[in-house]
Order: structure tokens, then C-alpha cells, then sequence
């Protein structure tokens, strides 16, 4: 049966903003006027640049007993939080901002007053800093949100009255304060209906705020795209939207995550190679030419690898930080401001200090320049080659070598190494030098350069991974793996046929941090509970794929939750 209220909603409000706003028109210009000036939300968006999440913070809940801002284990935000932020280097946070279970019933959906006052707390501390502040509707995308248009228009108007209210209770907040309508926004329906409930949200939200007076008349207003995702249909439809409200006060925005096979580690995808560049590359250039090249702001309210939901480790390091530099690097080239998503993960809360200072140094030099690197971050040595010269290939990115040091030892080119165009040689009698009997990581030199964050090389000295053992069953299951210094990358689990075995069986490459993790300390590979729920009964081959081109295989049988392992 045709629901011909939700039609109406969606149908009649379009045209009924359309007629509405005809007051508030303002021509949208090119990327630049004829004097050569910015656009207004081009100016105002690289000015934000660069920008930080306050993620799982105000938009955490929990449906068992709401605790605020700490629901999903962050504690209470500090104003000394906000001025480290500042500090090192932000100049624009975004504050999601979750309604679940913290508003009234219907009509008004009244938030809570002393959730609301103690974001806008926090809020005003960003601002007294100095730093431009986003206020998002966050998860009420996938808790309630998606519902309209397909229910009988209530989730609209939920929508629409916490609008009301934040437009109301922010309305004499200063120009560097800017809202954002609904994070990562779907629908329920095909793509093409949902673009078209998008339109409805985004105007709707842009006529509240417009009409409710001070400061919002002009505040800068950010609408995303379906998603928040990239492709060029959910980005031409957005941009006829913006084109249709003729307002210069509009930024549009989207989420990028990398490549996902390379931002999850799944189907072997473990470095950054040139798939993940390309694809990198192709949405900013999507993005750029359909917003920034027209003078449209753009802004990636988020950014960073999906593999960090889960552990930082899930991407190998040097590769995480070589899509960082580069990442950086191109959205400056298409004048598109990131916002990294840190949801604890990065910034510590409670020190102010960074999980991993040497992921930060390199976004930082990467706001004004670019970083250099070796091709690879960790070079293995066997004992047949601890006496061989080693080579590795450089990518300065424009800059060039000033120093090699292995602690307080100086490497001395010519003697402990050699340099000849992008090749590095460490001399043989060096390598020997720094060996020891222990498996593992025997050095760690760091590279500087001209311009750009430091790189660090480890050298591990290696011989070939053993397996054995095994306990658990399908709730966990685990081996014992003598690494002998090496380090694992990828596994592979496969039925005798060669088909993909366990979770994402289009692929027989599994999911770091998902499918299986590695606890090193432990000398433990341990597949997952995730994993034997989607394997059939029989017998799975691993292969262990390792950094240092190693490969190890074991095999694993499984009848009902009874599992048991052996080495081939």
C-alpha cells in the first residue's frame, strides 16, 4: 500500500523551501570573483584547515542508563583537552552531538537541558580558543533518522524540532561556529530515493536555521552527501541542491576512509600501492571538480583508516604513515581541508599526549610540506645475509637526506652507507655489526631530512616462523607461532577446493583485528569467535602471510564448535 502521507512529506517540502527562501538568495560565485578573491565558503573552510573530531564523546549513549559524554568510555571533556588541541596545531573541531536517549516526547522532542548545556560548554571552550566549531547530529543517522520519508513523516519532524532547538539555542553564537545537518545520512530505499530525502533533510534543515534569527541568518551551514560518500551521483545531486538555495554561506561535505580492502587489511591489500593512490586520487578529483572548482567550500568532516575501529595495528605502521603524508598532501593540492576522526584512539584524554607521536609528527609536516620515506619500513635479515649489503629505495617527495642515526651513532655515508640517486646501500659491515644473536628487531635508525617528519627503519634480524600447538574451540581458537622475529601481515583461510573460508569468503585473504589478531607477547595467532561462525564444518588451510615474504601453513579441522590445528 502506497503511504501517501510520507509522500507528501517528502514531495511537497522541496517545493514549499523552494518558494520559502526566494528572500534569502545570495549568488553562488565561481571559485574565485573577478577581482580574484575567494569564494566566502572557500575562505571560511581554509580557515578550519587543519580540523579534529571530539568522536565518541558527546555523540555516545547508552541504552542501558544514558551517562553523557562518557557512555562509550571517553572521560568528561577539559578545558586543558581543548587547549592542547590548539595547541598542536588544529584550527577547527568537530562536536557530534547524539539526541538518543536525551529528548522529550513528540511534538517538541525537548533535549535535555543539562546534556545541551554542558556541549555548549565545551563548545564555547573551543571558541574562546579560537578554534571554528562544527555542531553535528551524529549516530541519530542509523538510530532513527533513516526512517524518513518510509515512516508516517515522524522522523522528519523529530529531525526538524531538534533543529529548532539547536538553531534557537545557538542563534548569538559568533560566526565561527557552523552546523552540520545529519552525519553519514541514509535512507531506507533505492539510491535514487534516497538522494531525493537527502534534498528534503538538507533543505529543511537549511530553512530552519535560516528563519530562526541572529546570527544564523549567515552562519555557515555545512550539507552532506549521501553517505557522506564520494561517488559522482551523490555529489552532482548535492550540488544541485546547494545550487538551488543560491546561498553563499554553504559548504559541502564528505567522509573519506581509504581504499577499504587496504584501510581493513582484508584481501591481501597490505600496502600502500598504487590502487590505493588511485582511488585516493579519484575522489578528492570528484569532489574538487564537482564543489571546489565552482566555488563551493568543501570540507572532509572525517578522515582517517577503518582498521583503526578496531586496533591501531590492523594497517602496518609504515604503511599507515605513508597514506597519511600522502593524503594530507593531495587534499591541500584540491584545497579540501581533513578533519581527522579520533575517537580516543589518537589524542589521550587524559595525558594530552598522542597514542602515536610519530602518526602526528607526520600529519603535522605535512600541513606545510611534504615527508620522506623508505619504500618499506622494517628490513629482515636472515643469517646467510648478515654480512651482505642491503639496499632500499627512498622516496624524498622533493626533499633530501640530512642525517642517518642508529641511537647515538651517526651513520657515515661512504663508510656504513651509500646513497646514489633514490637507492639507500647499508654497507655489509655494518649490518654485521649491529647484528646480535637475538631474533628481532637488532636496530632502528632514523632518517631526517630537509623538510618533512623524521622515518624510522627497523632491522630485524630473522629466521622462518614455526608453528605449533593449539587450544580452543569455536569461541576462540589459537596456535602458538615461534615468529622468530619476524612479523605476520595477512592470513589466508581456505576450504580444500580453494574457496574463502570464514567471514568474507569472496576473498580467501581474511580481516586483520576481525577474523584473526596476533598477540606477539604471547607468541599467539588467534582466529576469532567472528571467524568459525561463518566456517563450515571440515578442514580449513591457513596460510600465514609475513612482512619479510615468509610464508607458513597450518591447518585446522572443524566439527561443530570443536576445533583442533596442526602444522603442514
Amino acid at each position: 500500500m502506497v503511504n501517501f502521507k510520507k509522500l507528501f512529506v517528502v514531495l511537497m517540502v522541496p517545493a514549499i523551501l523552494l518558494s520559502d527562501m526566494a528572500s534569502l538568495n545570495v549568488k553562488v560565485e565561481n571559485e574565485k570573483d573577478d577581482s580574484g578573491k575567494k569564494t566566502v565558503s572557500q575562505a571560511y573552510v581554509d580557515k578550519m584547515n587543519p580540523g579534529w573530531n571530539l568522536g565518541n564523546t558527546f555523540d555516545s549513549f547508552d541504552t542501558g542508563g544514558d551517562r553523557g559524554e562518557t557512555s562509550w568510555g571517553n572521560p568528561p571533556v577539559t578545558k586543558e583537552l581543548i587547549k592542547a588541541i590548539k595547541d598542536q596545531g588544529f584550527n577547527s573541531i568537530r562536536m557530534p552531538f547524539t539526541s538518543v536517549m536525551r529528548t522529550g516526547d513528540a511534538p517538541d522532542y525537548k533535549i535535555d537541558e543539562e546534556f545541551l548545556n554542558r556541549y555548549a560548554e565545551v563548545v564555547k571552550w573551543a571558541l574562546d580558543e579560537g578554534l571554528y566549531v562544527v555542531v553535528n547530529l551524529h549516530h541519530d543517522s542509523w538510530n532513527w533518522a533513516y526512517n524518513i520519508g518510509s515512516d508516517d513523516g515522524d522522523a522528519l519532524e523529530k529531525f526538524s524540532a531538534l533543529w529548532t532547538q539547536l538553531a534557537e539555542y545557538f542563534k548569538n553564537y559568533p560566526e565561527q561556529l557552523s552546523f552540520e545537518a545529519l552525519n553519514e545520512p541514509y535512507f531506507n530505499g533505492e539510491t535514487e530515493t534516497q538522494l531525493k530525502i537527502l534534498d528534503t533533510v538538507n533543505r529543511t534543515f537549511y530553512q530552519i536555521v535560516r528563519e530562526s534569527g541572529g546570527m544564523n541568518a549567515t552562519r555557515m551551514l555545512l550539507l552532506p552527501t549521501l553517505n557522506t560518500n564520494d561517488s559522482e551521483d551523490r555529489c552532482a545531486s548535492l550540488y544541485e541542491t546547494i545550487q538551488s538555495l543560491n546561498d553563499e554561506n554553504i559548504i559541502a561535505t564528505f567522509h573519506y576512509y581509504g581504499y577499504w580492502p587496504f584501510s581493513t587489511n582484508i584481501a591481501g591489500t597490505t600496502t600502500m600501492d598504487a590502487t590505493v593512490v588511485s582511488e585516493l586520487e579519484a575522489a578528492f578529483d570528484r569532489v574538487y571538480n564537482q564543489f571546489t572548482a565552482k566555488g563551493i567550500g568543501t570540507i572532509c568532516g572525517e578522515y582517517g583508516l577503518l582498521g583503526f575501529d578496531k586496533s591501531l595495528g590492523a594497517v602496518e605502521h609504515g604503511e599507515v604513515l605513508k597514506y597519511f603524508e600522502y593524503i594530507n598532501y593531495y587534499a591541500k593540492q584540491k584545497n579540501i581541508p581533513l578533519m581527522l576522526w579520533d575517537n580516543g584512539q589518537h589524542m589521550n584524554r587524559t595525558t594530552y599526549e598522542w597514542s602515536d607521536p610519530t602518526l602526528y609528527n607526520t600529519i603535522k609536516a605535512s600541513w606545510t610540506g611534504r615527508s620522506s620515506y623508505t619504500e618499506t619500513d622494517r628490513i629482515f635479515i636472515s643469517g646467510d645475509e648478515s654480512s651482505k649489503d642491503i639496499t632500499v629505495k627512498m622516496i624524498f617527495n622533493g626533499n633530501r637526506l640530512k642525517s642517518i642515526h642508529d641511537g647515538d651513532r651517526y651513520l657515515v655515508r661512504g663508510e656504513d652507507y651509500l646513497l646514489e640517486r633514490d637507492i639507500l646501500t647499508l654497507k655489509g659491515s655494518y649490518i654485521e655489526s649491529i647484528l646480535t644473536d637475538k631474533y628481532g628487531q637488532n636496530a632502528a635508525l632514523k632518517f631526517q631530512f630537509s623538510s618533512g617528519a623524521d622515518w624510522n627503519l627497523f632491522i630485524n634480524r630473522v629466521k622462518k616462523p614455526v608453528a605449533y600447538g593449539a587450544i580452543g574451540d569455536s569461541r576462540g581458537f589459537s596456535f602458538t607461532v615461534n615468529f622468530n622475529g619476524d612479523v605476520l601481515t595477512t592470513l589466508e583461510a581456505a576450504y580444500e577446493d580453494g574457496s574463502g573460508a570464514g567471514p568474507q569468503n569472496w576473498t580467501t585473504y581474511k580481516e586483520y583485528d576481525y577474523a584473526f589478531h596476533v598477540d606477539y607477547g604471547k607468541n599467539k595467532v588467534i582466529l576469532t569467535d567472528k571467524f568459525f561462525a561463518e566456517t563450515k564444518d571440515g578442514e580449513v588451510y591457513l596460510t600465514l602471510h609475513f612482512q619479510s615474504g615468509e610464508m607458513l601453513k597450518y591447518k585446522i579441522r572443524k566439527i561443530g564448535n570443536r576445533i583442533s590445528g596442526s602444522r603442514i
